[in-house]
């Protein structure tokens, strides 16, 4: 007759439950930490964003005046839109969109006015405050932002 022998288990196999614990708890601490940093900095990543998208499509809309003798273009569109000599003030397909995938607004310029040109933040909609705030070219060019 054969004897099973049986094995004890040693206490250093597996974490005990207290082991577990005290590694939830730590990571949950780290978590509530970083988390709102993160956040944070996407928000200002999709600021910047927005930023510079603005600023390069106001370029472009002004040496697009320049190349038409002052005159400036009826909508964004015509900033891809070859011209006579194949020639594109923006080097794209489409116009890009705002970092929430929002179309830039942009309104040419009328009695002596600058254009407008501006990103309504990430509701879309006009107004607003935080991520959702207006980001324009005027209050680029005048160091607001």
């Amino acid at each position: 007759m054969k004897t099973q022998s049986r094995k004890r288990r040693s206490s250093s196999e597996g974490f005990s439950l207290a082991e577990l614990m005290v590694v939830i708890v730590i990571i949950g601490l780290l978590a509530t930490l970083v988390v709102p940093n993160v956040v944070a900095k996407l928000f200002t990543a999709s600021n910047k964003k927005a930023i510079a998208d603005i600023n390069s499509i106001a370029q472009a809309v002004t040496e697009y005046a320049i190349q038409n003798n002052g005159s400036y273009p009826d909508s964004l569109e015509a900033l891809i839109t070859e011209d006579s000599k194949g020639f594109k003030i923006l080097d794209r397909e489409t116009i890009p969109r705002d970092p929430w995938g929002n179309e830039y607004y942009y309104e040419p310029p009328t009695s002596g006015q600058n254009f407008v040109l501006l990103s309504y933040g990430k509701d879309g909609t006009p107004g607003g405050e935080a991520d959702g705030a207006d980001i324009t070219y005027s209050m680029i060019r005048n160091g607001e932002i």
